[in-house]
């Protein structure tokens, strides 16, 4: 780094002294905190993006200034590789250290060790970094997109381009499909959507029209960004009958008793819901709208719902792709495709019986949708999904163009109409409508509906597919969570010696029970989860293994 990089990387980190006492963490969600004390932090994620940017040869990086499904008054910032997925884990602890720099002096000093550690070069004529800018619907998104900006700016040679008010999926797949050379405006992303959608719906079955009337979905927008979008989106849809309530628009507060955050936590109606809903299919997006659950109201007398969250969705995708690859010839390569379905020890047990009794392949990987996402990529078709509504379906992309190439080699040998066909033009429409940089509301909404149109199924129909296990989750204050360490899946205690098993005495008490712990990723508790086949087993079950939390680690 030359003296000229130097002084501009001094004289605008002044600008952004670092509040005291505040200490961040990079994690799943990116940084995240109050939206007052981040202006320090979104600046020097701009630079981080900027060396990101740099370290891959000039490739575009996103970043994203959201705190998701947080109270309004929160924001966050997390940054987006090329590829579309999540920073690279291993510039974490990088993050951290400039994130919590205490002076210019040191976040220079920091960054020097980094880029000749990493042998970035900076200030190369041939080499500038590009860095898009994507916020929500947060009011204090305004002014922490300017501090990117500068902090983008700072390092000479790089731009930053602001591309407005988005999802956090949309700027995720703006980006990716901008390294992959393909365009990428968010029209573009619209056009994508409609487009794959119209021609699933074009390939549902002939014999199935009298299951084709086409019913009201009722979606709940979480007062933020995502209701906007799928505004924008509906005038491009037919065979789909959207009623859009909280966007933001009509006076509600960003996540405050709606979205599917609160829905799912809760399980209870979101504000702008109610009686006259009654049987209805609803659904319900979060604040940046990257998760997604569907729900109904059974009866006028209740404000509970019945939900549908993320395993539900996962074992509905996964029920057509299986039988789409079913139809397909068992020709050797049709015979090698591998699909697999990625959970954590958080989803539900009968979600996991109920797909394991379909034949697939079922593995569990970490909690936190990294871990997931990386798991899911090992299949030639991968799909994953955490309970809370967020989850995609990767394809390799070795099966993509195995995909092409058979649905154009049947269409030459004029098999265009057969069931085979139809089957991998299926398979070839989901990979498009789905986002596969990751989990997205808004795409994952219409593989929904038009699965549940394909199938001929309601909402109710959708929800028997297997009934939950009752489950209770109990948070125990430890004075050291790192005493607690688990298997890489976190089923399963290796540490403190001896609790595993006192656990699995107290799991064979109990009709299908089912029970694990596993430390907290940022504070000093241990989290306990426990199912059974009632749910007073579940909760005695929950607190004798929280008992046992508190015996072994005081």
């Amino acid at each position: 780094m030359d003296e000229i990089q130097i002084a501009s990387l001094l004289k605008s980190s002044e600008l952004f002294p670092i509040p005291q006492s505040v200490k961040l963490s990079y994690g799943t969600a990116g940084f995240r905190g109050d939206a007052k004390l981040l202006e320090s932090t979104v600046y020097r994620v701009g630079i981080l993006s900027v060396l990101r940017s740099l370290k891959l040869g000039s490739a575009t990086v996103g970043l994203m200034i959201t705190a998701s499904h947080n109270k309004v008054s929160d924001n966050g910032i997390k940054v987006s590789d090329p590829s579309g997925g999540m920073l690279s884990q291993e510039w974490e602890p990088f993050a951290d250290q400039i994130a919590n720099a205490s002076s210019p002096q040191e976040l220079v000093s920091l960054i020097r060790e980094f880029v000749e550690k990493e042998e970035i070069m900076i200030g190369e004529k041939k080499k500038s970094a590009e860095v898009w800018l994507g916020r929500d619907t947060r009011p204090s998104g305004e002014s922490l997109l300017r501090a990117a900006e500068i902090g983008v700016g700072s390092v000479l040679g790089s731009v930053a381009i602001d591309i407005g008010v988005l999802t956090t999926p949309q700027l995720h797949w703006m980006v990716r499909a901008k390294n992959k050379g393909l365009k990428a405006t968010e029209n573009d992303y619209f056009e994508n959507l409609s487009s794959s959608f119209r021609c699933l719906i074009d390939l549902i079955p002939v014999s199935g029209n009298d299951k084709l009337e086409i019913s009201k979905l009722l979606v709940d927008g979480a007062n933020g960004v995502g209701g906007q979008k799928i505004e924008e989106l509906r005038g491009s849809l037919s065979n789909l009958d959207l009623e859009i309530r909280n966007t933001g628009r009509d006076g509600g507060v960003l996540n405050e008793g709606v979205g599917a955050d609160f829905v799912q936590k809760e399980k209870v109606l979101p504000l702008g819901f109610g009686s006259q809903d009654v049987g209805m299919r609803c659904a319900s997006l979060d604040g940046d709208a990257d998760r997604l659950v569907y729900f109904y109201i059974p009866s006028e007398s209740s404000d509970k719902v019945e939900l549908l969250d993320g395993d539900k969705i996962l074992s509905l995708f996964a029920l057509f792709i299986k039988e789409q690859l079913n139809a397909l010839d068992d020709d050797k390569e049709g015979k090698q495709s591998r699909l697999g379905v990625v959970q954590t020890a958080y989803a539900n047990g009968a979600s996991t019986d109920h797909l394991r009794q379909l034949g697939l392949d079922v593995v569990f990987a970490k909690t936190g949708v990294k871990h997931l996402h990386e798991k899911a990529a090992e299949f030639d078709i991968g799909i994953y999904f955490e309970a809370n509504g967020h989850g995609t379906i990767l394809f390799s992309e070795s099966f993509l163009s195995w995909l092409v190439s058979k649905q154009k080699e049947l269409t030459d040998k004029g098999q265009g109409g057969s069931e085979e066909h139809k089957a991998v033009s299926r398979l070839v429409a989901v990979s498009n409508l789905i986002n596969q940089a990751v989990g997205d509301a808004l795409s994952g909404v219409l593989l929904v509906e038009v699965i549940l149109q394909h199938m001929g199924w309601s909402v109710q129909k959708w929800n028997e597919l297997y009934k939950d296990l009752p489950s209770r989750q109990i948070k125990v204050e430890v004075p050291d969570r790192t005493a607690v360490v688990t298997t890489s899946e976190e089923t399963e205690a290796l540490r403190p010696l001896g609790i595993q098993g006192a656990i699995n005495s107290e799991i064979k008490k109990y009709p299908r029970g089912r029970a694990f712990i596993r430390p907290s990723g940022t504070e000093d508790v241990v989290r306990v989860y426990a199912e059974a086949s009632t749910q007073e087993a579940a909760d005695s079950l929950a607190n004798s293994v929280a008992q046992l939390v508190k015996s072994f680690l005081g």
